[in-house]
This record gives structure tokens, sequence and C-alpha cells, in this order.
């Protein structure tokens, strides 16, 4: 009897070129990442990384090349994708109240013209209560923190109860409880097998919050176990002269033994 192929990865990309009125903001990117494992993508402002996710979530088309998501185009498998966007692309002013906000993640499994279930509002109680927000539940959008608002964005993903997460800067802009909150809540998503890929600005950071890196600037620099990527001269190579806290952050590669 013929086994079984394995299961496709959540995430592979081939050959991605992406340009912004002709001038290429990826380029020829080649990158296959594996299942259950939490990835942070780094790099200097510019970079692409904002756009390599979008690319992946088909907000913005690209140049050239493919990115397949479970083995699918993003058309068949958009169920089993959630998306936690940047906090300064989302509109607060639009009159919505929290627990609307958490019910348009389960849209994917209802249909854009069903009414939320039962179990979908508990699935939305759930999802805020895990981030502490279940107290707001019936708060306009607008009137929260901005430590708040990324918390109901990531109640919402939650709802979604999805299998591969792309996440904009989750931890720009919120203070440190909301920040320890995030990553506790990351390594149980991914402690349930769930595949998170999430971009990241903070390098000192980076080390302890992820299992691999995404090194990026324009091309990809270099992806793989964060102890093998967090070295000075990928870091060098991924930042350049723009990498002003180089020697903060070598003083952090030499305290934890890496090369």
């Amino acid at each position: 009897m013929t086994p079984a192929p394995p299961p496709a990865p959540p995430l592979e990309i081939h050959d991605l070129t992406v340009a912004y009125d002709r001038r290429p903001v990826l380029w020829g990117i080649d990158v296959v990442v594996p299942a259950g494992k939490l990835v942070g993508i780094i790099g200097p402002n510019g970079a692409g990384k904002s756009t390599l996710i979008k690319v992946c979530m088909g907000l913005v088309p690209p140049a050239s090349g493919w990115v397949k998501l479970f083995g699918d185009p993003l058309e068949r498998a958009h169920r089993r994708v959630g998306y936690v966007p940047q906090r300064e692309s989302v509109d607060w002013d639009f009159p919505v109240n929290v627990m609307d906000v958490v019910l348009m993640g389960r849209y994917g499994k209802l249909g854009w013209f069903r009414r939320p279930r039962r179990e979908d509002r508990e699935a939305a109680r759930a999802s805020l209560d895990k981030v502490g927000m279940l107290p707001y539940a019936n708060r306009q959008i607008a009137n929260l923190s901005g430590g708040q608002q990324q918390r109901v964005f990531l109640a919402r993903a939650l709802a979604q109860d999805s299998d591969l997460y792309f996440m904009d800067e989750p931890f720009a802009g919120v203070d440190a409880a909301t920040e320890a909150a995030i990553i506790t809540l990351l390594h149980e998503l991914r402690d349930r097998g769930k595949t998170i890929l999430v971009v990241h600005h903070d390098l000192p950071t980076a080390r302890n919050y992820f299992d691999l890196l995404m090194l990026i600037n324009m091309r990809l620099v270099g992806f793989g176990p964060t102890d093998q990527m967090f070295t000075t001269e990928l870091l060098q190579k991924t930042y350049g002269g723009r990498l002003t806290i180089l020697s903060e952050v070598a003083e952090a590669v030499r305290e934890k033994g890496y090369p």
C-alpha cells in the first residue's frame, strides 16, 4: 500500500517579487514555513516585511512568483488563515462595538449573510475572555486604549480558530502587560499546533519570543532557528548601516552564547 504523502506546509513562497510603481520592494523570496512554529519576521523599515504578509493574504498582488497555503492558493485556503493588521491601518472611528468586531472572525465559518449562531457568540465570548476583554464586550471600539484595541483584534483572530496566523506588529504601541499577554497567547497557539508569522521590530525581544526568524531586507537574508539567525553577521547583513543598536544587540548575542 502506497503511504500517504506528507501534509503540505502551512506556507510556501516561491520566487516572489513585489513592486510598487515598478519599484521592487521584495525580490526573489523563496521560503517554506513548517507547521506549529512561531516565526518572527524582522528587518529594517521599508524592507518589505508588511508587504510580505499582505501578499500572503491576497491584499497585494505579486509581480512574479507564487504563494501557497497548505498546498493551495489563498482563495481555497482562506478559511484556515487569520490576520491581525497593523493598528494604524484600521479605521477606529467605525461605529462598531467590541463583540461585533470579534464576531467578524466567525464569518469565514458562517458566510457573510448568515446571522451568528449561539456557538459563534460563545466562541467570541471565550476569545474575549482569553485576552481579558470580556467586560468591554459592548463598548465602542473607538473608546478603547491602543493596547485594548490590539487585544480585541487578537480575540477576533482567536475566534477564527485558524491554522495559520499572520500578525503585523501586534506589539506596537502596547504596554508591557499587554505585550506579555500577547506573547503568552502566541505561545499557547503554537503549542496547539498553530503556525504564526509575526512582523516584529524589536530586536532585543526577538531572540526570546520566536522559534524561527525570517530576516528580510527586500531579499531573504536568512530563515531558520532563532539561535542560528540571531548572529552579528546576519543582523549586520540585514540592517547594514541602519542597525543603530548593533552594539547592544551584539552584547546580547555574546551573553546568550550565540555565534
